[in-house]
Formats: structure tokens, C-alpha cells, sequence
């Protein structure tokens, strides 16, 4: 599979993160596989995660094909790149056709990309996740690689304007080791044990984080249990069902 548009995507954005110098840290690439299948989980703060999920895969040299929403690949500029960059549409109406197409992409070797929360979460934690990746690791028999993101939510989520050119905002890309799920575990507890993870990578991207809010207006950026305005898990559960 020719990956004539990947390349310059990722370059193009190595280079506008460096002019705003975006100091981003990537900790823990070494647990992503240099070759064959494996699905990254990773948890999901702003509309900008794929492009920080998909960097924190490059230093194993892999290039990660996201599942993304069909709307998505409707957009007339998006769109484009994301089939020229082979990525993964999800129609919610017809979901068997994209897991199918995920799964050959990870026996055929791929990285495939998942945010298991399913929508952005509001309250900067990890929200119950769905068992698809694990599933899909299981079936493929590839391992799934936890990953955390902090910091990508202050330049673009949701209920948010988004920043864009805001500059000097530092990005966490914590990996963790990677889990080997099988056929017959019981997907509840695999599940639950990845949310685990991915929250335990979560809370240490925002322990170890260099930036604090410099006003109370920019505690937005903030889950409420550090202090922050952002809305509680509960809080934002119910913004998610209006």
C-alpha cells in the first residue's frame, strides 16, 4: 500500500508544532511493535488527538490508520487526506464493514488506531470504553498498546473555541506495555483492565505535566478532582446524553 500523502501530512505538522513550539514528550514508544499488527487505545480530549496518537507511533517508525467517523471522510478537505492516508471510516449505521476492513489492516501487518471512549471526553478522564479494540486485537491475534494524551485538549475540544496557533503548549504521549488479548477471555474484564491502564498513563500525563493554569479562567483545562472547572465524569455523562 503506497503512502504517498502520509509522509507529508506528518511532516507538515512536525514543522507547525515546532514553529508554535509545542513542546511535545513522547514516553514509552519502545512498547509499540517495530513490525506486524497491533491496536493502539488511546483516550480521546480533543479533535486534534489522532494527529498526537499517530506521532507517538513514529519513533517505531509506524504510520497508524485511525477509525474515524464517516462525517469525516465527508468533509471536503478532510476527506481526501483521510482515504489518501488510509484511514479507517465508521459508518455507526453499518458498523461490520469498517471492523472487517480494521481487521485485515492488522493481519496485514498494520497499526490501527482506536479511541475506545467512542466521543471526546468533557471531563478530561477516561470514560467507559467500548470492547471493540480488544476485541478486534483478539481476533487479529495482534496486542493492543494503552496510550494517554494530555495537553491536546487546550488547543481544540469540545464546548471549546479552538487555538490552533496557540503557542508553547506542552503534549504528553504516554504508551504503556502492551496487553495480548485472546479468544474466550472474558471482554468485560479485558476491557475493564484496559480502561485501567489508560487511566493510569492518564493521571500520570497530568501529574508530571509542566504547564498549570496561569488564571482561574484557564482552569477549564482542568478535571475538577485536580482542581479544574471542568465538568465531573457525572456531569459530563449528562451533557453527553443532550
Amino acid at each position: 500500500m503506497a503512502d504517498l500523502v502520509y509522509p507529508p501530512v506528518i511532516a507538515a505538522a512536525r514543522t507547525m508544532f515546532r514553529v508554535l513550539d509545542n513542546r511535545i514528550r513522547v514516553e514509552g514508544a519502545e512498547h509499540i511493535p517495530r513490525r506486524g499488527g497491533a491496536v493502539i487505545a488511546c483516550n480521546h480530549i480533543s479533535y486534534l488527538d489522532f494527529i498526537f496518537c499517530g506521532l507517538g507511533a513514529r519513533p517505531a517508525k509506524r504510520l497508524t490508520r485511525f477509525m474515524a467517523k464517516k462525517e469525516i471522510f465527508d468533509n471536503r478537505i478532510a476527506g481526501p487526506l483521510m482515504r489518501g492516508m488510509h484511514h479507517i471510516s465508521v459508518d455507526r449505521s453499518a458498523g461490520l464493514a469498517s471492523y472487517r476492513e480494521a481487521l485485515g489492516k492488522l493481519q496485514a501487518g498494520e497499526v490501527v488506531g482506536v479511541f475506545p471512549e467512542a466521543t471526546i471526553s468533557r471531563s478530561f478522564t477516561v470514560k467507559e470504553i467500548k470492547s471493540g479494540a480488544v476485541r478486534m486485537a483478539a481476533a487479529a491475534d495482534v496486542p493492543v498498546v494503552p496510550m494517554a494524551l494530555w495537553g491536546t485538549q487546550r488547543l481544540w475540544t469540545k464546548g471549546r473555541p479552538k487555538d490552533l496557533t496557540r503557542r508553547h503548549v506542552p503534549i504528553s504521549i504516554l504508551i504503556g506495555e502492551p496487553m495480548h488479548p485472546a479468544k474466550g477471555d472474558d471482554w468485560d474484564v479485558v476491557t475493564k483492565e484496559l480502561r485501567t491502564r489508560m487511566s493510569a498513563l492518564l493521571d500520570r500525563a497530568q501529574a508530571e505535566y509542566p504547564d498549570q493554569p496561569a488564571s482561574d479562567e484557564e482552569r477549564w483545562w482542568l478535571p475538577a478532582h485536580l482542581g479544574g472547572t471542568a465538568p465531573t465524569p457525572a456531569e459530563a455523562a449528562e451533557f453527553d446524553r443532550h
